[in-house]
């Protein structure tokens, strides 16, 4: 149902400026100018609300009615991850929320970061209760947008932030941000978001030579090598009627005296403009899977948070071993392993890593 417009007057002093637009253009203006506009929603209690209409239409008039939006200043001297008033555990977990996960970038200064890495850390920063954003995902690809939209999601909906309202003039991103309301500035409806449904992500694994490596190498967290004897996987994803290449899996396998037929995964990628989507663990799972299917145990060993928070999960698939959450030294210090623990005592640094073999969903 629409609701009716109000009229909004804007002044500034008129100038020779001002003047001589007016002789060119031939336009009336004695320094006034009105605009009309929607009155704020009577919306309450809520996670995520967002206004989306075209240019011109008064989104960020009406965004102002629920408040400032903080303006971020990045320090060039510093990291970005340097720069959160929260401890360092935090101000990762906020880079990942907005699937940021290239932690060879959080040590960079904010002006040397990428257009869609930058969108990335300034939304990270911005992410608390009550937060307005405007132009939201108006500065990136429409993939990054979409995967940022949900990474976004799911990190709000777990932490339970509140009150946060979005602009933009993008409506390809109602069903990936899935607000509580939106609001569209082209007609004054006012909209139930939870009624929308994300689209569909299909992912196909092939098996590839090591060659593409070369694609994925640069956004590993880790080492740009690949040993030479990985078995290796290329994924691609179909979403809204376009397939792209979007991660790479590869592995190794384990020659063990107790362990027969092991293998550990070795290198885990998702390019950057498809990280937050939750790619990452089904890509994973699915060669894992593919090897339990060849009477092959499958093994992981990584640092990455998300990783190893996913897998602890009961119903993932993965079982912790004896090692999960130990510092790598120890693992390494910690005597005689049998053969599924030694598999896990790989790399030889004191990084907290998670340890897990692959059993199986139910």
């Amino acid at each position: 149902m629409g609701r009716k417009e109000r009229i909004v007057t804007i002044k500034v002093t008129p100038d020779k400026f001002t003047s001589q637009v007016k002789a060119w253009f031939d336009l009336t203006f004695e320094g006034e100018s009105t605009f009309t506009c929607w009155p704020k929603p009577d919306v309450k209690d809520f996670s995520i609300g967002l206004i989306v209409g075209p240019s011109g239409s008064g989104k960020s008039l009406l965004l102002s009615e629920f408040g400032k939006e903080e303006d971020v200043l990045w320090d060039a001297r510093k990291a970005i991850v340097s720069q959160f008033e929260d401890d360092p555990v935090i101000a990762c977990d906020r880079l990942m929320a907005v699937g940021f996960n290239d932690v060879r970038a959080f040590v960079r200064p904010y002006h040397v970061l990428s257009t869609g890495e930058q969108f990335r850390a300034g939304l990270a920063r911005k992410l608390k209760d009550g937060a307005v954003i405007d132009e939201f995902t108006s500065v990136v690809d429409r993939n990054v947008a979409k995967a940022a939209s949900v990474a976004m999601r799911r990190y709000v909906t777990k932490v339970g932030l509140k009150n946060i309202v979005l602009a933009t003039c993008h409506r390809d991103i109602l069903e990936w941000v899935q607000p509580d309301w939106y609001f569209d500035t082209t007609d004054g409806t006012l909209h139930d978001g939870r009624l929308l449904r994300r689209p569909s992500i299909e992912l196909r694994i092939y098996p590839c030579k090591r060659d593409i490596w070369g694609m994925f190498a640069p956004h590993h967290y880790l080492s740009h090598v690949l040993a030479s004897a990985a078995r290796c996987f290329l994924a691609t994803a179909e979403f809204e009627g376009v397939t792209s290449v979007v991660g790479f899996v590869s592995c190794l396998p384990f020659p063990s005296g107790s362990l027969k037929r092991a293998w550990r995964e070795h290198r885990t990628v998702v390019l950057p403009d498809f990280q937050g989507l939750g790619i990452g663990p089904r890509i994973s799972d699915a060669v894992a899977e593919l090897h339990q299917t060849e009477g092959k145990r499958y093994f992981s060993r990584t640092a990455h948070p998300r990783f190893g928070a996913y897998r602890n999960k009961r119903n993932s698939g993965w079982m912790p071993t004896s090692q999960n959450k130990y510092a790598r030294e120890q693992a390494q210090d910690a005597g005689t392993h049998t053969g599924a623990e030694r598999i896990n005592s790989f790399g030889g640094d004191n990084r907290l890593a998670f340890s897990h073999e692959y059993i199986g969903k139910a």
